[in-house]
């Protein structure tokens, strides 16, 4: 870029949320200058949690199992599907028990977006109800039973052209089978899924099961405001942010998770008392449509929509950004993020000292 894009914004900007005003000061960026931004060192540490990704095929066009695996213990399921058929659709996740015992799933957090037909509408709102939280709930599965993971998911029809996309946290105390299907509209689901084959992976191949759903992301050294005005984090681009592989186990194949769809991240960024620092999410890869969670003594307005004011940023690489807030003890503040669906990654955590 040629020219620098300066915000100058009021020193006390009064954004309302609800009933509560933040004041911020705010500075200015130059955005030409985001990508040669020193990278600042993070350890990554992998969680506990099993994610099973379900987005091949993303264009469903006949009905069929679009993924399948056995879990026990934490796990994450992510699911994106648009039903790219002639007919309106039913989507279906199923949970069986082939075990001797009961199996009980507590559902802790629950998201279901869609359908829809603006995808990146749909990926954010998906993400902002998952980091908002929601209600956990009980499933009980006798041996030999089949249950839906929730009916909210195969109450509305999926018309063509529609996503749906779902994000669901439980923990099983016991083998559990877990069935995500794409069938015709009226069709008993439990039958279905007896006799339903496995739809073949498109060419991008984002389905299968990964250790690791979680991921925390903390400063190697200490930060100095002084020495380093501004500082980069880059989220998952697959040289600094590493995808996590797993096996597709529909067919047994190595995949990779491009994007690292389903993956939550704890992020605390370097901080230091006595000097403010501002924070800001810098789309670098086109579209992009979420949130982020955002945990400071003094926040109360967390999750953050990511944009704030529109639904997505355009394919302005390096041109567009939102702003996270300025903290003065920024050794108490942590990030929750995810790499949203329907958006392209990756993005960077800008860090500018005051």
């Amino acid at each position: 870029m040629k020219y620098t894009i300066k915000l100058i914004w009021m020193v006390m900007a009064i954004v309302m949320l609800g009933n509560e005003a933040i004041a911020a000061n705010y500075g200015e960026i130059k955005l030409d200058k985001i990508e040669r931004l020193p990278e600042w060192e993070m350890k990554s540490t992998s969680q506990e949690g099993t994610l099973l990704l379900s987005d091949s095929p993303e264009m469903v066009e006949e009905d069929g199992i679009l993924y399948q695996d056995k879990v026990e213990g934490k796990a994450r399921l992510f699911f994106y599907h648009v039903n790219a058929s002639k007919t309106a659709k039913t989507m279906e996740v199923l949970l069986e028990n082939k075990g001797p015992e009961v199996a009980h799933v507590n559902v802790s957090n629950s998201s279901l977006g869609g359908p829809g037909y603006a995808w990146l509408a749909v990926g954010k709102e998906t993400q902002m109800k998952y980091l908002s939280g929601t209600p956990s709930y009980q499933i009980t599965i006798p041996p030999g039973g089949v249950v839906p993971l929730s009916a909210k998911i195969s109450e509305t029809a999926v018309l063509p052209n529609m996503l749906i996309h779902g994000i669901y946290d439980l923990t099983a105390d016991h083998p559990i089978h877990i069935k995500v299907m794409m069938l015709s509209l009226f069709e008993d689901s439990v039958n279905f899924s007896k006799t339903a084959q496995v739809l073949p992976a498109d060419q991008w191949h984002l389905r299968g099961t990964f250790e690791g759903a979680n991921r925390k992301l903390s400063s190697a050294e200490p930060y100095d405001p002084i020495l380093y005005r501004a500082v980069g984090i880059t989220l998952a681009d697959n040289v600094i942010d590493r995808y996590l592989q797993g096996i597709d186990a529909t067919d047994g194949s190595q995949v990779i998770n491009y994007g690292n769809y389903g993956v939550v991240y704890d992020i605390v960024p370097p901080g230091r008392n006595g000097r403010k620092i501002s924070y800001y999410l810098v789309p670098l890869g086109g579209y992009y449509a979420g949130g982020l969670g955002i945990h400071h003594p003094e926040v109360d307005w967390s999750p953050m929509p990511t944009p704030r004011g529109k639904v997505h940023f355009e394919d302005n690489k390096w041109k567009e950004f939102s702003f996270l807030g300025t903290y003065d003890k920024s050794e108490a503040l942590s990030f929750t993020f995810s790499p949203p669906g329907a958006s392209n990654l990756p993005v960077k955590l800008v860090i500018i000292s005051q």
